[in-house]
């Protein structure tokens, strides 16, 4: 998400994530185990698992299914294994969009994936051929109301942050990957909490979207997030407030 757009962006996905609870758990579940498999069972000395537990606990997941997760992770108890896998392609209008799966069968999950773009009107890409054009950042969003610029701006940068701006109600913040879990340390000291923290894909050139584009664009986003074997998706659609409220 880019600009002003992310902070309803981020509004219209976490109304959506409320309906569907079970699912984002389990997408939760996934990407602790690969977590575990890959680094171990310790959040102190495994970043990624961390990550992966912080977006669990966002997604309000009970304590005891990410405790199982990790356990299926780390091999204590039994549990399906899952393995990383990336489509690149195109949604309605050239916009470009990053799928971050994790499949415990990739020859069902390809053609899967193939199927949705198709009926969305996208186009599948080779790998690397919209990754490029995306960098990974960590993007931390705070509504304005619960800290003030200067405030936020102290602690932040004091943490290494490369940056915050305004984008319309809430505050964006974004630093590098290795700098995450130090930044969001430093906010919770300060009891600031985070509307959304992420290590994302930023886009750096956005195709903005009137009513029409958006609606085709965010119904096939739709589409990919409800298939149990997606975990994330990146886009640079450019998608104004104003927009996002004629669709919804």
């Amino acid at each position: 998400m880019a600009g002003h757009s992310a902070w309803s962006n981020i509004k219209h996905r976490n109304a959506a994530q409320d309906k569907v609870k079970g699912r984002v758990w389990s997408k939760c579940s996934r990407a602790i185990m690969v977590a575990a498999r890959n680094g171990g069972g310790d959040p102190k000395f495994n970043t990624t698992l961390r990550y992966a537990i912080d977006e669990a606990r966002a997604a309000n997941m009970p304590k005891e299914n990410v405790e199982k997760a990790i356990k299926k992770g780390t091999g204590e108890l039994e549990g399906s294994s899952y393995e990383s896998v990336r489509y690149e392609g195109y949604a309605p209008g050239g916009v470009a969009i990053i799928v971050d799966c994790l499949t415990d069968k990739q020859s069902r999950t390809a053609p899967e994936m193939r199927t949705l773009f198709d009926k969305h009107e996208g186009k599948i890409a080779k790998p690397g051929a919209v990754a490029f054009s995306f960098d990974m950042k960590g993007v931390i969003v705070i509504e304005s109301s619960k800290v003030s610029e200067d405030k936020l701006m102290t602690i932040a940068l004091d943490a290494g942050a490369d940056d915050v701006v305004d984008i319309g109600g809430a505050w964006q913040v974004t630093c590098q990957p290795s700098v995450m879990i130090a930044l969001k340390d430093a906010l919770a000291a300060a009891e600031i909490e985070p509307d959304s923290a992420e290590v994302t894909m930023v886009p750096q050139n956005t195709v903005q979207c009137d009513a029409s584009l958006a609606g085709k664009v965010l119904k096939f986003i739709e589409a990919l997030d409800e298939h149990d074997d997606v975990q994330k998706v990146y886009h640079n659609a450019e998608i104004p407030e104003d927009v996002m409220a004629q669709i919804n």
